[in-house]
């Protein structure tokens, strides 16, 4: 008999996913230039020169085994090593290898994460808005999510809501800043607030809370916005990083966990991450992808063109008389629809090709996601698009 939870699961499909598809398939109607596709977060800006050269050496210079063959569960010696000498020198921090574990992109670092912290019936809380996927890869350890409601007017943590929402079944707690999907960085301000929460509450409960800090966007941080390492301020957090965005590698599926050196067990995580790895079938990162990031951590994609496109945006919507918190990073504006019902309003947007996510799944009614990862002359004349949407349906 076929498992009716993930067949449940067919009729629960990707909200982002499935508008990606129709804007596809509108494009092979009209020209995917035609069709203002602001659905699916892939970064649009190329690979740097300098990964492509290091794969390119590695593959001429290296052993088919050292390039191809397995790696040490928890990945290889001298790139876990390498990652934490980086975080060490970039946020004055004090891991070793030893704290490392390399995984398949940061799903496959959070997938462990919370398989660390947490037995069936436990409880993890995330903040909204939040990206959907955090259902499944939480509910699905047996673990159970709880959403704190957001605070639409900054989208920092909506504090008095969350102080009620922790008790003694409350493991962890799961945040992603800078945020998908908007695109807000938590100031320090907020991580330190929420670090003395955390440190009262493990306190009061008797048992360490976990923080779970989801980071794929982390190197994408605009101009002046204040965006601290989460891990310097709490002892017992876990850092789940992807180099999907910084080095436009989504496709690689490689990051890593970092344990903070003061966290609670911490001398063991890595090495259980490598257990918890037999159950889920994950078994190391390729080992040719894991050698070339290693050479390439302190640099990134040129990501200016996402600032770019985050201003030609927010100055439009604005002035259509949006209302929008400008995001402080990631590639993703997430403005108040101009109705209440945001599914509607996406629908509507649909006839002008413009293509946009709606906030339900994203546990903030009432709001759009769109994902400006895309070419800056494309975002330019989706403008005319927007604007006749506006002047037409409402």
């Amino acid at each position: 008999m076929l498992v009716q939870t993930y067949l449940d699961m067919l009729n629960k499909k990707s909200v982002i996913r499935t508008l990606s598809e129709y804007a596809v398939a509108r494009g092979k109607e009209i020209g995917y230039e035609n069709v203002f596709d602001y659905t699916l977060g892939n970064p649009s800006v190329p690979v740097p020169d300098c990964v492509t050269k290091t794969m390119t050496e590695l593959l001429q210079t290296k052993s088919s085994m050292e390039l191809h063959g397995y790696s040490q569960s928890q990945g290889i010696p001298e790139v876990r090593a390498k990652v934490a000498a980086s975080l060490n020198k970039r946020f004055g921090m004090d891991y070793t290898a030893e704290h490392i574990f390399m995984s398949s992109g940061a799903a496959g670092a959070l997938a462990h994460a919370f398989r660390l912290v947490t037995v069936p019936g436990d409880e993890i809380i995330t903040f909204a808005p939040f990206f959907p996927e955090y259902n499944p890869y939480v509910n699905l350890t047996g673990a159970v999510l709880k959403v704190v409601p957001a605070d639409v007017k900054s989208f920092q943590i909506n504090f008095e809501a969350f102080e009620s929402m922790i008790n003694e079944k409350t493991m962890a707690v799961l945040v992603n800043t800078p945020n998908n999907p908007s695109g807000i960085c938590y100031s320090t301000e907020t991580i330190k607030k929420l670090a003395e929460i955390l440190k009262e509450r493990s306190e009061r409960f008797g048992h360490v809370i976990y923080l779970i800090s989801d980071e794929p966007y982390r190197e994408i941080v605009f101009e002046g916005v204040d965006s601290p390492y989460v891990s310097k301020f709490y002892d017992h957090t876990l850092s789940c990083y992807s180099f999907s965005k910084a080095l436009s590698l989504p496709g690689e599926r490689i990051g890593y966990v970092a344990v903070n050196p003061r966290c609670e067990g911490a001398d063991r995580m890595s090495v259980m991450c490598a257990q918890i790895s037999r159950g889920i079938g994950h078994n190391c990162p390729a080992s040719l992808i894991q050698l070339a990031v290693a050479e390439n951590l302190d640099v990134t994609a040129d990501m200016s063109v996402y600032e770019r496109n985050m201003n030609i945006l927010y100055n439009e919507l604005t002035s259509l008389g949006f209302e929008c918190v400008k995001p402080g990073g990631t590639f993703y504006i997430f403005p108040k629809a101009l109705e209440d019902d945001a599914v509607e309003f996406c629908n509507k947007a649909k006839k002008y090709d413009l293509i946009a996510v709606p906030s339900d799944s994203f546990g903030c009614p009432g709001h759009i996601r769109l994902a400006y990862c895309i070419e800056t002359e494309k975002v330019e004349r989706s403008l005319e698009a927007l604007r006749k949407f506006v002047k037409e349906t409402y």
